[in-house]
């Protein structure tokens, strides 16, 4: 539990984008529901000269914003404002109020992402007191990052592609960093892939085990074979893992021989693999069980990586912006869940994640250290002016 200090609420004293921030948190946006976040965010960036754009499917709401300076390259900010639940009774304050405490903005979103969207809402209006003269800036907003994400960033790159816009780059403003702002950035994500796997047997009495066949002995011999799958493919800095993550046997009876089992797993593997190969592996590494088992896959996530790009390289441009603001360079990861990235990335779009330090998101009480927030704030500035100016 954190300790309680007095709440400064003084918006005449707040940076903006504390003040951006605490709006934000204040619209209380579980995933699907924006709950006016977006409404609010597209207000906002119209008053700012953007051309706005905004659909519902599914009740998911995503936001494109335009704005165009000149010939250029064409980058995007791209984020979310949807969060996951928050149990209002497991926290010191109320998570949807956005109160700071001891120096750090409190609330459900503050850093994953909503700290991300104050900030570069703050960065662009920065940006354009510099009158930007070269490329055109998109913000790509949806309601559906933390949820299935079917009816949220895909469709925003449908409708892009639709609609013949090539993105250069993407910045998503997720979080990223590890002890301190800007220690880490992400320049892709390893796929993601569960299944689930049944496993059939033969039930019998225990006290004649050579008229069965045992699904959970099975089982067990199929998730240590899982284990031992050599991945080799993966590529340095982007390993597969694989974890079984549930193993049920359907058996109340101790005198009975099971005749079913169920394990579930989930494989985070390297850039290395598409998910087709990934289930092409494990096949064959199961292949002798395969009058036994049947297999379903789910919730594929491919996975990303960006590489740079001699005439437009992005990685450098963002770890230049990092050090300008920090004195420091940034380490590249590919670790972590999946994010967004993966619907914008390309052969020619390049992805970078970066953000504020990710120690409590989804946690109860998540919070951003003021400081964290503005100096986020300035790696946004630094890298929009290193784009746009």
């Amino acid at each position: 539990m954190l300790t309680a200090a007095p709440i400064t609420d003084n918006a005449s004293t707040l940076a903006n984008e504390v003040r951006y921030l605490q709006q934000l948190i204040r619209f209380r946006s579980v995933t699907p529901d924006e709950a006016g976040a977006i409404g609010w965010l597209s207000e906002q960036l119209e008053q700012r000269g953007f051309c706005c754009h905004r659909f519902t499917i599914a009740g998911v709401t995503n936001l494109i914003a335009k704005i165009e300076f000149g010939s250029g390259p064409s980058v995007a900010f791209c984020g979310h404002i949807d969060v996951v639940p928050a149990v209002a009774s497991r926290w010191q304050c109320d998570p949807f109020a956005g109160d700071i405490i001891a120096g750090e903005i409190i609330g459900r979103g503050a850093a994953d992402m909503k700290g991300g969207v104050a900030a570069m809402l703050e960065a662009t209006d920065r940006l354009l007191a510099d009158t930007p003269s070269k490329g055109t800036f998109y913000w790509l907003i949806t309601s559906d990052e933390e949820g299935e994400a079917e009816y949220g960033s895909a469709l925003i790159a449908d409708y892009l592609e639709q609609h013949g816009v090539v993105l250069d780059a993407c910045i998503v403003g997720e979080p990223t960093s590890e002890q301190k702002v800007g220690d880490t950035i992400k320049n892709g994500r390893r796929g993601a892939l569960s299944a689930k796997l049944q496993v059939s047997g033969k039930a019998g009495h225990v006290a004649y085990p050579e008229h069965t066949i045992n699904a959970a002995h099975l089982g067990a011999q199929i998730a240590m074979a899982l284990q031992e799958i050599v991945w080799h493919k993966d590529i340095e800095g982007s390993k597969t893992s694989l974890q079984v993550t549930g193993l049920h046997v359907p058996n109340s009876l101790d005198n009975l021989v099971p005749a079913q089992c169920q394990i579930n797993f989930n494989v985070r593997y390297s850039h290395g693999y598409m998910s087709r190969d990934i289930q092409l592996q494990i096949g064959e590494a199961l292949s002798r069980w395969h009058e036994h088992i049947n297999i379903s896959w789910e919730r594929p996530c491919e996975p990303y990586y960006t590489a740079g790009n001699k005439d437009f390289d992005f990685i450098t441009l963002v770890e230049g912006a990092i050090f300008q603001c920090t004195h420091s360079y940034p380490k590249l990861s590919t670790s972590g869940g999946t994010s967004d990235g993966r619907f914008f990335a390309n052969a020619h779009t390049q992805v970078i994640e970066c953000g504020v330090r990710n120690h409590t998101i989804h946690q109860d009480n998540e919070r951003v250290p003021v400081n964290d927030l503005l100096k986020i704030t300035d790696i946004y500035t630094a890298t929009l002016r290193k784009v746009f100016a």
